[in-house]
């Protein structure tokens, strides 16, 4: 009896040490007691922010590199960008096992992904390849019948894939091989088509890419910035390290650096003329009235605290206001969302290629929901509603044949002769 009671006072008292609370665990409870603890004091993140510092300091140095080359050079850095995100986010429901079962199953996937490359370029970009090719007659008239059928090639190998999906299909895999055939359509939807929005972007000029781009990078390094050192007050769940101070922070250098940041821009034809075909030459325009400094006078009340008595302000800057204003408060929500399928699928990062940030995709979340945006506006408030002889020459090209053109260049030259006789 003794015995028994001796060992059961023994195992309480060990019950006692075992559940009593290291000081690291002491503290991390009191950490999360207290929101209001600076992440700055957290000696541990100067580690990981010098690592992101390092790495961001290198994709800003490459990413004004590929600027300087030009509009191709920005395409197919685009489309890099691509591949890894769309590789990225095949791995993450992808099962070794099943995988071994279903050889040449993921080149399927593939399939699709070059599938929607070849239509969504083919789109966009059908007007500047034609004007590439045309001092050569053979290969005009080439390029001319692919676009003109482009929609009717992607689509048969659309149904190839498609077929070939449900050939491959085994008994006892069906449920992993329709969700793999689901999640392929949801990157595809949710990825690429946001993303190559930019390359419509690149190709109205450089302006409309940069700038964008260039916010959502300021917003994300001034969230980071104002919430490692000033961030006390929790902003989302999804996302704890995000806070109150971060974001209100960002938004307000965000608009600063978008109004600033369109002005320096604005005096680059480089930036701002539009790309017509698919050369690299140097680029020559006229920058029209958006890149032309209207003068405003400084109120005289101001003259002792302002050096200048009138201001040269770009049109284009009150558009980067709109172009900020989303970057700040908006595109967030995109990082947010990725947040959400991370805890969802207990990921921490979507990959680790680029240290300190994790993978492609994580760095590309926010920016993706900017491209669409961007395009829409430039589009409804940029762009000129009226049909532009551009437009006209465009839907020529893609849809008359070489000799319906001829036909059309003989009638036009009739029709002003026949104009010039009535004047004269």
């Amino acid at each position: 009896m003794h015995k028994d009671s001796g060992s059961s006072d023994t195992s309480n008292y060990l019950g006692r040490i075992r559940h009593r609370k290291r000081p690291s665990e002491v503290s991390a409870d009191a950490n999360k007691a207290n929101g209001s603890k600076l992440l700055v004091n957290d000696s541990n993140k100067y580690k990981s922010m010098l690592i992101r510092t390092y790495s961001s300091v290198w994709m800003i140095g490459g990413f004004t590199f590929i600027i300087y080359m030009g509009h191709l050079y920005i395409w197919a850095l685009i489309v890099v960008i691509q591949i890894f995100m769309a590789k990225e986010l095949f791995n993450l429901l992808r099962r070794a096992n099943e995988e071994r079962q279903l050889p040449g199953f993921r080149l399927l996937n593939w399939h699709f992904f070059f599938t929607a490359v070849l239509f969504t370029y083919g789109r966009f970009l059908s007007r500047q390849l034609v004007n590439t090719v045309t001092s050569d007659k053979l290969l005009y008239q080439l390029v001319s019948c692919l676009i003109k059928y482009q929609m009717f090639i992607c689509y048969f190998l659309y149904i190839a894939g498609f077929v070939w999906f449900i050939l491959t299909l085994k008994k006892k895999m069906y449920k992993y091989q329709f969700s793999q055939y689901a999640w392929t359509h949801m990157i595809l939807l949710m990825v690429f088509v946001q993303s190559a929005f930019t390359v419509a972007n690149i190709f109205e000029g450089i302006f409309w890419f940069l700038l964008p781009a260039s916010l959502i990078i300021i917003n994300d390094i001034a969230a980071y910035f104002f919430g490692f050192f000033f961030g006390r007050t929790p902003l989302i769940k999804l996302s704890p390290k995000k806070t109150w101070e971060g974001f209100i922070g960002a938004s307000v250098t965000t608009l600063i650096s978008a109004f600033m940041l369109a002005n320096i821009m604005g005096q680059f034809q480089w930036l701002t003329c539009p790309r017509k075909d698919l050369s690299t030459g140097w680029l020559h325009c006229d920058p029209g009235t958006l890149f032309k400094p209207e003068y405003f006078s400084v109120p005289r009340c101001m003259h002792q605290w302002f050096p200048w008595k009138e201001v040269a302000i770009l049109p284009v800057q009150w558009h980067a206001l709109a172009l900020g204003l989303f970057a700040s408060i908006i595109a967030p929500f995109g990082g947010f969302f990725a947040s959400g399928f991370k805890r969802a699928f207990k990921l921490k990062d979507f990959g680790d290629s680029i240290p300190g940030h994790g993978g492609i995709t994580d760095r590309m979340d926010c920016q993706m929901v900017m491209a669409v945006f961007a395009y829409i506006y430039h589009q409804s408030f940029v762009m000129p509603q009226s049909l532009s002889v551009e437009m006209i020459l465009e839907q020529i090209l893609r849809n008359l044949t070489f000799e319906e053109q001829q036909f059309l260049y003989e009638q036009l030259g009739n029709i002003f002769q026949a104009r010039q006789l009535l004047q004269a």
